[in-house]
């Protein structure tokens, strides 16, 4: 066996390797609802930030 034979067959096993991580993680994924519901929540979130009245500021004496 020559070295790029080894050297194909190191990357063949570690592509598996990556295959199978991949798989893994995506039966882990979040449910598509909650990417929605926090997407929206963090809108909310924005537009009562921009929304405050503002407080007067102080200025030092």
């Amino acid at each position: 066996m020559s070295f790029s034979d080894v050297h194909l067959h190191l990357h063949s096993l570690r592509a598996a390797e990556l295959r199978a991580e991949a798989a893994a993680h995506r039966h882990r994924a979040v449910r598509p609802g909650a990417r929605a519901r926090l997407g929206w929540l963090l809108v909310e979130l924005g537009l009562r930030l921009v929304n405050r009245p503002s407080r007067p500021r102080i200025r030092p004496v």
